[in-house]
């Protein structure tokens, strides 16, 4: 399982965010952040997309959490950044619909799965405010 910059910008971007009280624009974040400013962008519009953030437009624009630090989990941060399910190997999620035609004989899914299930559990699991510095 790779999580790339998109992930850890999207991460980073949120626990800033949820430390402000009123909407913080990209310009801003991207400069305390030192992310590009185009690439945290879409990161962040991506997340809107996906209801985690609440986008502002105009003079005052910017983000703002769309719900509770301990309502939105690690899971869905990086499936919403990378634009994919989280998965420990490329393999389906169900044995019938092996992509090879070869689940009737496959040794590891099962093994695999199970371990596809328990990380998805665990990032579920963890919530940003469970890493949100106080």
């Amino acid at each position: 399982m790779l999580f790339t910059k998109a992930s850890e910008y999207a991460l980073l971007s949120l626990i800033y965010i949820s430390q402000k009280d009123s909407p913080v624009d990209v310009d801003t974040m991207s400069n305390e952040l030192g992310i590009s400013k185009s690439f945290l962008a879409k990161i962040l519009q991506g997340l809107a997309r996906e209801k985690i953030l609440i986008s502002f437009k105009g003079a005052n624009g910017g983000f703002l959490l769309a719900d509770a630090p301990e309502n939105i989990s690690i899971k869905r941060i990086f499936e919403s950044a990378e634009k994919r399910k989280t998965a420990v190997f490329e393999c389906s999620s169900s044995f019938e619909d092996c992509p090879s035609n070869k689940g009737a004989m496959c040794q590891i899914w099962s093994t695999f799965n199970t371990l596809q299930v328990q990380i998805d559990d665990f990032l579920d699991t963890i919530k940003l405010s469970n890493i949100i510095k106080k």
